[in-house]
């Protein structure tokens, strides 16, 4: 191949992101490995460095003796020029060696606005985007992430997906495709890997359709073939393997710091996320793991800054003993500790204190809607006076650097609810005045951001119409026009991209044939703003015959067959029916740990619901 030269990497924007060879990766002998496996993250270095299931599976499948796991990223465009210009193909940063010379290259799927960047990514690599396509000598290309759980827009682009946690499903897909290497045909083993708990390979099934659109009927080809995918998931949490060591980047990225899970899965129930949904059961590392972890990272890497993760990293059951513990013992060393977004309602004045002996960042907190009755509908569980009494713990603490998330196009959503937001703001800027100034910290500035909200699949509101483009500019508009205060600032996101992320998170393999077009006409790293191109994939729309109106605006019945009802993630219908019919009605219903409240997980998977000594009571 032609190895990328100096005069290439002078030219480009951080040439760092293409050289590889940073302190923790791996430097196998290609010669002695049966298996070569590139694991493709389809944005940006910064951003798929950051990225903790590529950190997890890197580590796993490079402990394997026989396997050899590469990273590979989306050269930025100007990387891409000279690579097309220099017929130079995308390889792994280990090796340097292209994509076409391995066994399989796995993306994860994180956001559906990254699929058109897999497409480039294929195409850069000299391999058919379209498996149907691709010959017994191309990669088997294989997907998974919290969008493959519908997989159907990319059902020609992969070979197989992936469904639920990987950490021993990969191992039992690399040896099976051991036992399969140069003794059979690719379709064999496919068909073969179908019978791993948790696949879903895509031509092993047809579908059929309705008059209107709807699907008529899925179903397996052949006997053998599960006629539903169940998630996989790992049962002992505390003990399956996790990274004592992490790659050491040679430039910042977006997350770069060390991250330790403390927990998978949630029990808030709100109705919009669909992580707190797919995620379930809740299952923790005990407190002796995550310190003796944190020990072990903060040697193997040097990062001065340990960042505690999972999706509510409040309900973990020891945080005030895991955080003393952390900051106690590392302190002298200058190791800080972080959280992400808080839950407001799960907030502590000495905690937030034992966090800042360290270093002091900016809080965020998400109250997600502006109104209480708001807030009753997506099931949040919070009120207001659980963010006065937060922001104020943290004004009286030093804060002074507040930022408040929240969403606009919700389901059941009036424009008052939307004026409450502003109305939230301003009620938090003045529980900092109201703070005695010599305890307060100068300089206060509140940020509030909101995001379009976009139905998914697997929640409450997956039979909801996306709001329409006109509305939301109506609220934004309506919200700005609100928002006067200079302590105040206010982030929007462009409706445009929500649109094609609401028609492609409900998509069906229909949508397979737009994203191959939308590429064809260019369209690439979507989720960057300079570079997404909305005309291109209206065109792709048009001349694939395709309304995008039918995914994104319409209002699914209950009795439809949507197209991913054949996953299994052990959350019942029944159950998210329920949880719509209550929204309609802003009924609440209370945290899981309050009492079991039937979303089928507990009978579904073969784990407990809790698995953790905060549940150990329940």
């Amino acid at each position: 191949m032609n190895k990328i030269s100096d005069d290439i990497l002078f030219k480009v924007e951080k040439p760092a992101r293409y050289i590889g060879g940073e302190f923790n990766s791996y430097n196998k002998d290609i010669e002695k490995m049966d298996i070569r496996y590139a694991f493709c993250f389809p944005d940006v270095y910064e951003v798929g460095m950051s990225h903790l299931g590529m950190k997890i599976l890197y580590y796993i499948l490079n402990e394997r003796k026989d396997t050899f796991c590469e990273r590979v990223f989306a050269p930025w465009p100007d990387m891409e020029d000279l690579m097309r210009k220099n017929n130079i193909p995308l390889y792994a940063l280990e090796s340097k060696d292209p994509l076409k010379k391995f066994d399989f290259l796995g993306f994860t799927l994180q956001y559906e606005m990254s699929y058109s960047n897999i497409l480039n990514m294929l195409d850069l690599s000299g391999i058919p985007v379209r498996a149907s396509e691709r010959s017994e000598d191309d990669p088997i290309i294989m997907c998974g992430g919290p969008c493959a759980y519908n997989p159907e827009p990319l059902y020609d682009i992969a070979d197989f997906f992936a469904m639920g946690e990987g950490e021993e499903q990969m191992s039992e897909i690399m040896d099976l495709y051991r036992e399969y290497k140069n003794r059979k045909s690719k379709k064999q083993f496919l068909r073969e890997l179908s019978h791993i708990d948790g696949i879903y390979v895509p031509s092993l099934y047809t579908v059929d359709y309705n008059k209107d659109g709807t699907i008529k009927e899925f179903k397996p080809i052949y006997d053998d073939v599960p006629k539903r995918i169940k998630k996989r998931i790992i049962n002992n949490f505390n003990d399956v393997s996790y990274p004592d060591k992490l790659v050491v980047p040679y430039i910042d990225i977006v997350h770069d710091r060390i991250v330790l899970e403390t927990f998978r899965g949630c029990t808030r129930g709100c109705r919009f996320c669909q992580a707190g949904m797919i995620y379930r059961p809740v299952r923790e590392k005990k407190t002796d793991r995550l310190l003796e972890l944190a020990e072990k990272l903060i040697h193997s890497t040097g990062y001065p800054e340990i960042s505690l993760t999972s999706l509510s990293i409040c309900d973990y059951s020891d945080i005030q003993n895991l955080i003393h513990s952390l900051v106690r013992k590392h302190e002298k060393d200058k190791v800080g500790v972080s959280l992400p977004s808080l839950r407001i309602d799960s907030f502590f004045v000495d905690l937030i204190n034992e966090i800042q002996k360290i270093r002091k960042t900016g809080l965020t907190f998400a109250p997600e809607a502006g109104t209480q009755r708001m807030r009753d509908v997506i099931n949040k569980g919070v009120t207001e006076q659980d963010l006065m009494n937060s922001v104020r713990s943290a004004f009286e603490s030093g804060w002074s650097t507040i930022k408040l998330y929240f969403m606009i196009g919700l389901p059941y959503e009036t424009m008052d609810d939307v004026s409450g937001i502003a109305e939230l703001a301003y009620k938090v800027t003045k529980e900092y005045y109201e703070v005695p100034k010599q305890v307060r910290r100068k300089g206060l500035k509140v940020t509030v951001s909101t995001s379009t909200f976009v139905p998914k699949p697997f929640t409450p509101f997956q039979w909801s119409p996306q709001a329409r483009m006109g509305d939301i500019k109506e609220k934004i508009s309506n919200l700005r026009g609100l928002i006067k205060n200079r302590n105040v600032v206010y982030n929007w996101h462009d409706t445009p991209l929500s649109y094609l992320e609401a028609i492609f998170a409900r998509g069906d393999r229909k949508l397979c044939d737009v994203l191959v077009k939308a590429f064809e006409n260019g369209v690439k790293f979507d989720g960057w703003a300079e570079y997404f191109n909305f005309d291109a994939w209206m065109k792709a729309f048009r001349e694939c015959n395709i309304d995008g109106d039918f995914y994104a605006y319409r209002q699914r019945e209950y009795d439809e067959i949507l197209p991913w009802d054949f996953v299994d993630v052990g959350v019942d219908k029944n159950f998210l029916i329920r949880e719509n019919e209550k929204a309609k009605k802003a009924e609440v219903t209370p945290d899981c740990r309050k009492g079991c409240k039937g979303c089928g997980v507990n009978n579904n998977l073969d784990g407990k619901c809790f698995e953790g000594a905060l549940f150990s009571e329940v």
